[in-house]
């Protein structure tokens, strides 16, 4: 059996449609940079209301794990 360790980080993604939408994008984004994602635990979801009324953006704290490779 091979031994695995995992990192574990936490992003924020933004939407203005959807908290949904807002997770998609943080794992999305992550992916750019990082390899071998597992695991995306929605922490938080809230949203930041424009101060001149004019809409919001949902958020979503997710914690993200991937796979650390050492070679």
């Amino acid at each position: 059996m091979t031994e695995s360790v995992y990192k574990i980080i936490e992003m924020v993604g933004s939407s203005p449609v959807s908290w949904e939408e807002a997770t998609k994008n943080a794992v999305k984004t992550a992916g750019l940079s990082l390899r071998d994602l597992r695991i995306a635990e929605v922490v938080t979801l809230d949203m930041k209301i424009d101060e001149k009324g004019g809409g919001s953006t949902f958020r979503a704290r997710v914690k993200l794990s991937f796979k650390v490779v050492s070679d």
